[in-house]
């Protein structure tokens, strides 16, 4: 069983976080709310989702898990204007997830979650350095970057005590460099690793930019992104595996 009532703005900014990085996925529904997690084909990014119940404006579950196509659900789920309700409900005979938008209802057919790739773990990394920066900063460094490559080299140099990101294309090259007093916060360590941009490109897409994002970084390895929606009420890391250079 699983009955919902929740904003789309809320459903709309979950949704989202999930399919720049994959096309379908599993929703595990929890007593305590929703959790999805889920890695792309090429195992190079994850995500991590929490929607707590209380983001909801009403929430019923007995637990399962579901499988979804997220392009046909965000299609249901666009139709809504801003601030409208979007009710979900689980018809367990059919398999299929009906959806009622102010009047407009469908209903989704879900997908065998056996079908869809195994949940990846989160693995327990020891990064050196933690920044925690405004979802502008991130999009602008993820713009200018765009700008001459499609790599881009994020770092922390604990000398200087800043935050920088680095991209370099065949010609032309941009650096960007955040100071202590630029950032929310900054726990320096030697720290700097190169990534694929068009990742990190989807990544920025979902992360609000008046929103606080904490980055776990190391010496190539791995970053981790960690933001909230939903007033709080929702969690997502992102994380994101390097280039390795080679000398």
């Amino acid at each position: 069983m699983f009955k919902a009532i929740v904003s789309a703005d809320t459903l709309e900014s979950a949704l989202d976080s999930v399919s720049v990085l994959v096309d379908e996925c599993k929703i595990n529904l929890n007593e305590d709310g929703l959790a999805i997690r889920a890695v792309d084909p090429a195992n190079v990014g994850m995500v991590d989702l929490s929607l707590a119940a209380d983001a909801f404006e009403s929430y019923e579950t007995d637990g399962g898990i579901i499988g979804v196509n997220l392009a046909r659900l965000e299609e249901f789920v666009g139709m809504a204007d801003s601030g409208q309700l979007v009710q979900l409900e689980l018809d367990e005979e059919t398999r299929k997830l009906h959806i009622q938008i102010e009047g407009l209802e469908g209903t989704l057919a879900l997908i065998d979650p056996d079908s869809i790739r195994q949940e990846p773990d989160l693995p327990d990394l020891d990064l050196s350095a933690e920044i925690v920066v405004e979802g502008r900063d991130i999009d602008r460094a993820v713009t200018a970057a765009d700008m001459v490559s499609d790599h881009i080299a994020l770092g922390v140099d604990t000398d200087e005590e800043v935050f920088y990101v680095d991209a370099e294309g065949d010609t032309d090259d941009v650096h960007l460099t955040l100071t202590r007093e630029d950032l929310i916060s900054l726990e320096a360590g030697e720290a700097r690793s190169l990534f694929s941009l068009d990742y990190l490109k989807d990544m920025d897409k979902a992360i609000p930019k008046d929103t606080e994002v904490r980055i776990e970084l190391g010496e190539e390895f791995p970053v981790k992104m960690h933001f909230e929606i939903a007033e709080g009420k929702g969690k997502i890391t992102y994380m994101l595996a390097p280039r390795i250079q080679s000398d």
